[in-house]
């Protein structure tokens, strides 16, 4: 990375948008799932690294809205597109979303991973945007970087080489 070039780092339960040169990344993606949307003709991109597939469920009333997929995604949208992105040329990439445990009962409840990657995919589906390329559930976490200037996906799987998508 040059001097030029910044790296924003995105929490979980949190979000962010930068432009090119500089990156976004975000690490600890367990049965988080990690969404990227960005306009690649603009060089913008955010990320949001969710934690829970919908608010509904929260019991408490002052919720991060960042924390919830049904929430955090729209909300990433409405940056992007106040900072210049065009809402008609968003795509998205997406990675996380892994079972890490194993139960023997067979409890939906217990299925955070694959239950986030749907929900992602539901809204993501309901707003129109395009899901480019994803890596999602397996058993390992992974720590992904998303580069505007080039569109591509670095994703570090625990033990494993990195790949591009």
């Amino acid at each position: 990375m040059t001097k030029a070039e910044t790296m924003v780092k995105v929490g979980i339960a949190d979000l962010n948008i930068v432009r090119a040169p500089g990156m976004i990344r975000t690490a600890g993606l367990g049965s988080c799932v990690g969404i990227v949307i960005y306009d690649e003709g603009k060089h913008i991109a955010g990320l949001s690294h969710i934690l829970l597939p919908d608010s509904s469920l929260a019991k408490q009333t002052d919720i991060n809205y960042f924390k919830y997929a049904d929430t955090a995604i729209p909300i990433l949208v409405n940056k992007l597109v106040g900072e210049g992105a065009r809402r008609y040329a968003l795509k998205a990439k997406l990675a996380g979303g892994a079972q890490m445990f194993h139960f023997t009962s067979n409890s939906d409840i217990m299925r955070i991973g694959p239950r986030n990657t749907e929900a992602v995919l539901a809204i993501l589906e309901a707003l129109r945007i395009p899901v480019i390329a994803s890596d999602t559930g397996g058993k390992i976490g992974r720590t992904i970087e998303f580069n505007p200037q080039t569109n591509r996906l670095k994703i570090k799987k625990a033990s494993k080489e990195e790949q591009f998508i």
